[in-house]
């Protein structure tokens, strides 16, 4: 990074000039400052500059228009956009426009220094260099106007050092998204580290992301580097950040704040340079509300918010969702659907998502044996856990049959008679081929011939 580089700043606000002014001049930055982007241009066609820092609201040039100028005179400085506290579509605009980052106000001197030194980082000139994304194509098929315009602004945003909060129901895509963020950034090369935050309890969870020094606590026989040093230059994605404890939240907040993180017994801070982006399927303002998440942490997390539509508010992407999964199990041969099928496919709920889609599938193409599909095959209804496969109506009486999943249940039922039920129904639907009878059903094939063996099930292998 060049201490020395030179910085022109337009803004209109006297006070934000000399804030800025006293902040970046002590790093050892050279400042010009101008009040307008006319004033802008003018600096800019009679000297060269290494940065440009501009408000995104200013009386006769804006800074949007300014940085749209810089373009047409194909000026290669990077440009940081100031935009309004809480005005996301200011920030994605003005990345989409190509802003090398944006800083929303109010923002720390800290902030404005780590952006800065960021932008004007060897690795970001290289990257602004090649004039292109690094991601290899979109990971998510759609041609859903809301997902499309979500992809977009994944892609744009990718290049900042923005944190982005994802939420949407489980199945949806949000770690795809995640992951189109970090292909499409500048850290692309650096590593792409993912915690599960409802796998752990909060004592091995605060392990797990910031690590521990050998003794730390019993158990502790080696030092263990955390996940957020692992990802260090990289990008940390934080998966299911509701599911975390509030008294971690608080150590979270703190590590987002001040950059550092503090090892699990250590004596002193490490400095991390991650870009942090996390996922959640609850709806977190409704979880800051219920006082089960922070709302400090909650607007640290969601500078750029991200919702992911389920897939029953997506229905024409059924169809290129179900084929692109069969030519995946089946190859460029595969069948094509009948309309009935694709009506009953786009009727289905899929509270899954993509990911209860694409189960369906690859068991439709499993008992289609290479033949069209039919709805049967699918087994529409008939999810992987065991509870939304079959449903008992404990209401009515124990001589009243209710039906759940092709099954013949009654009240009263127990989970294991329940259990015991599906897979010998799931046995029948295969032929027995116990194979395909456990990768239907989710569990191994050691899980499902120690569960007949329970049976006393004697059948072909």
């Amino acid at each position: 990074m060049t201490r020395d580089a030179k910085i022109l700043v337009a803004d209109d606000d006297p006070q934000m000039q000399l804030a800025i002014q006293s902040c970046l001049a002590r790093s050892g930055y050279q400042l010009t400052m101008v009040g307008d982007g006319k004033s802008a241009t003018e600096k800019l066609e009679s000297d060269s500059f290494d940065l440009v820092i501009t408000d995104q609201r200013m009386p006769e040039m804006t800074g949007q228009e300014l940085m749209s100028w810089i373009q047409r005179k194909e000026i290669a400085t990077p440009v940081i956009m100031i935009t309004a506290h809480g005005t996301i579509t200011q920030a994605v605009e003005a990345m989409q426009a190509g802003a090398a980052d944006f800083i929303a106000k109010p923002f720390s001197t800290e902030d404005l220094e780590r952006i800065v030194e960021r932008v004007l980082s060897p690795e970001n000139a290289a990257f602004r260099a090649k004039g292109k994304k690094a991601a290899k194509g979109r990971p998510i098929i759609t041609n859903d106007p809301i997902m499309i315009r979500m992809l977009e602004v994944a892609e744009a945003v990718a290049r900042s050092d923005a944190t982005v909060l994802i939420q949407g129901e489980s199945g949806t895509g949000k770690e795809l998204i995640a992951r189109l963020i970090h292909a499409s950034s500048p850290r692309v090369h650096q590593p792409f580290v993912a915690v599960n935050c409802a796998a752990l309890p909060a004592t091995l969870l605060e392990s797990e992301l910031f690590g521990h020094e050998k003794g730390a606590f019993t158990g502790a026989q080696n030092r263990k580097i955390g996940k957020f040093e692992l990802a260090q230059g990289g990008t940390i994605l934080l998966d299911e950040i509701s599911e975390m404890e509030l008294a971690l939240q608080a150590k979270l907040l703190r590590v987002l704040q001040e950059r550092e993180v503090d090892r699990v017994g250590g004596q002193s801070p490490i400095s991390i340079d991650v870009r942090v982006l996390a996922t959640t399927n609850r709806n977190l303002e409704e979880t800051v509300k219920a006082g089960k998440f922070r709302a400090d942490l909650y607007y640290r997390l969601n500078v750029i918010p991200l919702t992911l539509p389920p897939l029953r508010q997506r229905l024409s992407d059924i169809k290129l969702l179900v084929e692109h999964f069969m030519r995946q199990y089946l190859g460029d041969e595969a069948p094509a659907l009948s309309g009935e099928v694709l009506t009953a496919l786009q009727r289905h709920p899929w509270p899954g998502n993509v990911r209860e889609l694409q189960n369906a599938v690859e068991r439709a193409a499993i008992l289609s044996r290479g033949q069209t599909p039919r709805e049967a095959d699918f087994l529409l209804g008939q999810a992987n856990s065991l509870a939304s496969q079959v449903t008992v109506e404990v209401t009515q009486s124990d001589a009243e049959p209710t039906s759940g999943a092709g099954l013949s249940i009654r009240s009263g039922t127990t989970v294991q008679e329940m259990e015991k039920a599906l897979i010998l129904e799931t046995l029948r639907a295969t032929e027995n081929n116990r194979t395909l009878a456990a990768k239907m059903l989710g569990i191994s094939i050691r899980t499902l011939r120690n569960k007949l063996h329970e049976y006393n099930f004697e059948g072909p292998e």
